[in-house]
Formats: C-alpha cells, structure tokens, sequence
C-alpha cells in the first residue's frame, strides 16, 4: 500500500513539474497505470490561464484531451485550424501534433480547462519545442 501512495505521489509530482513551461497554474489531479495496455498511463490536470496569459510551443508526444470549464482559450496545433473555444467545448492533440497556439482569449478574465493525457508511462507530459530563427 505505501508503495502504490509513493509511486502515485511521485506521478503527480513528475506531472506538474514536466508543465513547468506551461504559462498558467497546473493543477495534478490524477496518475494511474492503464494495467490492460501495457507501458500506458492516464494523466489528468487543471490548467489556468490568467487574463492574457499563453505558452509556448510545445508537444505532449500523448493523446491529450482538453474540456473548457471557464471562459475561453484559444488552441491550434501546427496545420490545424486555429480554434477559440468556451465552457464544455473540446480540442483533441495527437501525439505527433505540435502545440503551435494555447492562449486565453481574453484580456480581462481567466480561463480554465481540464486535460486528459493517455501516454507512456513515466514519460514527461509537456516537451518544448525550440523555434528555428
């Protein structure tokens, strides 16, 4: 029993420093082992963006699903269309996506979303990418 409290410990805390770059509060809520889908995890978080906020170019080498739960945020993966999306609307990554767009829509009012990774386990949820000049 301590051992499966240390390991869940240890995912949370893997999680939230793997989003370091992301530019608003994370919030870990879940890691658990996919027990019949061998080497895969589920991860789950929060994420707030500040009025104005946005991250980085990045990549989640995960399946990633994102719900709106309060205002509105704006997402776009490289070749895809840009989207601003609002309360219990969706966008889905793939793990070859690249994050090219993710920002609050708004100047004046947060924003929060849930995300849902389905990943290897072990593996970091957020790798940036290093724009060529």
């Amino acid at each position: 029993m301590k051992i499966l409290l240390i390991s869940l410990l240890m995912g949370l805390c893997m999680a939230a420093s793997a989003v370091a770059e992301v530019a608003g509060q994370v919030t870990p809520l879940m890691t658990k082992e996919l027990k019949d889908i061998a080497g895969k995890e589920v991860v789950l978080i929060t994420v707030e963006y500040a009025p104005g906020a946005s991250d980085s170019v990045h990549r989640h080498n995960s399946h990633t699903f994102v719900y709106v739960l309060e205002g509105s945020v704006v997402m776009q993966v490289k070749d895809g269309p840009r989207v601003t999306l609002g309360p219990g609307q969706t966008f889905y990554e793939s793990p070859d996506d690249v994050h090219t767009v993710g920002h609050n829509a708004s100047d004046t009012e947060p924003a929060k979303f849930m995300v849902f990774f389905v990943k290897d386990k072990g593996s970091p949820i957020l790798s940036p990418i290093r724009e060529a000049n």
